[in-house]
């Protein structure tokens, strides 16, 4: 049985989670997972330190394959359980989905980061409130160019959902969730009609529902 690394709350754990739950494998029957990180602690042991010198979940190990980071384990997942075509198969597929996944890493998240970081685990006395808000404020500007591609398409990665939405549609998540929790510190956010259509979309028509919190995990 595989296992995997990783806290629930994690949006990295989380991309895996999802798409696990669209290729339809089960937690505890397909798969074992392991709360690993912030205050489950376990990714700072001698063990986990052997497998993934990072320290950092998700973590996967199945069989004799360790692997980390959690856009590389969403592929493997797909290339080895997708038996009934969940995800679209062929060039134009894959490589339009694949410029998203790298995309979400390099531009969207950085600056998003810099304010779900600050907010949710910087303790209030030390964060940094000018960078918080310009780091959202910078958000908005990135999904104004998701708003744009997702005025022609249905999905982010094309007209078919794949792995490209699942680990945008997180962080658009949390950028929502920053601007619902703390209104006054990340400033307005922006209105895009498009980016919003396609969360309504995912959430009728794929796994995200089970993996869109409610709330924000904060650590005091």
């Amino acid at each position: 049985m595989m296992r995997l690394w990783g806290r629930k709350s994690s949006i990295n754990v989380q991309k895996v989670l999802w798409c696990l739950a669209e290729l339809g494998l089960e937690e505890g029957k397909d798969f074992e997972r392991i709360d690993a990180g912030l205050h489950f602690g376990k990714n700072n042991t001698p063990e986990f330190l052997k497998m993934n010198p990072n320290g950092l979940v998700p973590l996967l190990e199945d069989g004799d394959l360790v692997l980390w980071e959690s856009n590389t384990i969403m592929r493997y997942l797909v290339s080895q359980h997708d038996k009934n075509g969940r995800f679209p198969k062929g060039v134009t597929a894959q490589y339009s989905s694949e410029k998203m996944m790298d995309w979400q890493l390099a531009t969207l998240w950085p600056p998003l980061r810099a304010s779900f970081l600050g907010l949710t685990r910087t303790p209030e006395k030390d964060r940094d409130y000018d960078a918080i808000y310009k780091g959202y404020q910078a958000t908005n500007q990135t999904l104004g160019l998701l708003d744009s591609i997702l005025a022609s398409q249905d999905y982010c990665s094309g007209n078919q959902f794949n792995l490209g939405d699942i680990v945008v549609a997180l962080g658009v998540h949390r950028w929502v969730l920053l601007h619902d929790t703390f209104p006054e510190k990340t400033g307005s956010r922006a209105q895009l009609d498009n980016v919003e259509r396609w969360l309504k979309q995912l959430k009728a028509e794929t796994c995200f529902g089970a993996f869109a919190d409610k709330e924000l995990n904060i650590v005091k």
